[in-house]
């Protein structure tokens, strides 16, 4: 079995496996306490911090452990917005924040507070220029991502971080994703992040505040990890994330390399082995592992079941895998194609053969589900100069299938009318026409769903 998931999580590290099981016998204890074996979790605890600390380049008592990487998210941005509260309630995050983040905006902007999403051009990225537009004098915090969770897009961080710097508004990084790979450069205020992105053990997250960035802890007060993080410190698990992370980090310069070398394989020969394919995320600023694409036609769950039995485990941004039938957020901030969506992350030490072995499986697979699926008979009607194709009631990814199927049937120049009540459709659709070529005019309200018109212009 060939897992291909570690965005969603890695595997855990030897080193990790080694420190974890080294450190069960050492730290159990309190901490906090001053008899020996109290002393002795201490070390351990006090060494994993400067570890993590060196690796993250801040000062040690800027870091706390918290209980997750999610935890760490919810903790640092409530903190800092009670923090600033009196220069205002204003919260900047970007339209591809990890889910973590958007949670945490929706419940400011909940409580009275508002929130300003940057929006991101086609590559997942957004720009300097666009975040400097958005600040404001009530604005308390900006957050952005180091690099996407689903296309791997590197964000301009060192660009964004000066903007804000400037003008006095401390800047939140979740660097989940990319803190295995080397530091997060740039002037930023807060960091987070979770051991179990680099090989870590799940259930440990960092929290990093710097020094003079206006921090109120919100909850029941606690004398643990700096009052920041509640509860008894997980001793041999932080002392096995801090393992990893330094073990990562000294094989992250060679490994990078091997990886960009297998994902830009990936991304050069899918579209040449399989049709209708849209590679999506940055070309070149991306994490070494990650390279997600999307197939028209497809049923992204199904695809995902394929290749599971071919032996590949792989993650999808496709709302058909999800229970909301509603395609991903940050392929619906990309504008790109959604359904059949494939994200493929390569964990160090994957090897070339089953990439090999992957690319071989995959154009057999999207076959057997376009196959699968069918391409229904679209109820189609001419009205006036119009096509009209009726795909109420069906879902991801019909309603694209029949539009391609009866776009030849107008001339060059007339339109065709998707009438659907599917959410995916207001994504794929636009997608689909630039992928084909053609010219999508836009969204008219219809008695059930939406119409969503097309011109053939080629």
């Amino acid at each position: 079995m060939a897992y291909f998931d570690s965005a969603s999580s890695a595997p855990l590290h030897p080193v990790a496996r080694q420190a974890l099981l080294a450190s069960l016998d050492e730290g159990w204890a309190d901490p906090a306490r001053l008899y020996r074996e109290g002393r002795r979790a201490r070390m351990l605890l006090d060494a994993a911090r400067e570890a993590a600390a060196e690796a993250v380049g801040c000062r040690a008592d800027e870091l706390v452990f918290t209980s997750s990487g999610t935890r760490a998210v919810h903790s640092g941005v409530a903190g800092v917005l009670a923090g600033r509260r009196r220069v205002g309630r204003h919260l900047i995050v970007s339209s591809v924040e990890h889910s973590s983040v958007l949670h945490a905006a929706e419940v400011h902007e909940t409580a009275g507070g508002t929130v300003t999403r940057v929006v991101v051009d086609r590559s997942g990225a957004v720009s300097a220029s666009t975040f400097a537009e958005s600040l404001r004098p009530d604005t308390a915090l900006a957050c952005l991502q180091s690099a996407n969770h689903e296309v791997g897009t590197e964000q301009p961080v060192a660009e964004v971080a000066a903007v804000c710097r400037e003008a006095g508004v401390p800047l939140l990084v979740d660097a989940a994703q990319s803190l295995g790979w080397g530091r997060v450069d740039g002037d930023w205020s807060v960091l987070t992040g979770s051991a179990h992105k680099w090989g870590g053990p799940s259930g440990v997250g960092l929290l990093v505040v710097r020094k003079g960035v206006r921090f109120a802890a919100q909850g029941p007060a606690d004398e643990r990890e700096s009052g920041r993080a509640a509860g008894f410190e997980n001793i041999p698990a932080i002392v096995a994330a801090a393992a990893s992370l330094r073990a990562v980090r000294a094989e992250a310069e060679a490994e990078s390399v091997r990886l960009r070398e297998l994902t830009e394989r990936i991304r050069t020969r899918v579209p040449a082995l399989v049709p209708d394919v849209e590679v999506v995320g940055h070309p070149e600023r991306r994490l070494p592992g990650v390279v997600t694409f999307s197939c028209l036609y497809v049923d992204g769950e199904t695809l995902l079941h394929e290749l599971d039995r071919e032996g590949f485990s792989v993650s999808s941004g496709s709302s058909c895998t999800s229970s909301t039938l509603t395609p991903s957020h940050v392929l619906r901030a990309m504008g790109v194609l959604s359904e059949g969506n494939v994200r493929v992350s390569l964990p160090p030490g994957t090897a070339e053969e089953d990439v090999e072995r992957f690319l071989a499986v995959l154009p057999g697979a999207v076959e057997a589900v376009r196959e699968k699926l069918g391409a229904p008979t679209p109820a189609a009607v001419v009205r006036e100069d119009a096509l009209v194709v009726d795909a109420l009631g069906k879902r991801c990814p019909v309603p694209v299938i029949e539009l391609a199927k009866v776009i030849t049937d107008v001339p060059v120049g007339g339109t065709v009318r998707v009438l659907s009540d599917d959410e995916a459709a207001r994504l794929d659709i636009p997608a689909w026409c630039e992928m084909r070529g053609q010219e999508y005019v836009g969204e008219e309200a219809a008695e059930r769903g939406s119409a969503y018109v097309v011109r053939r212009v080629a």
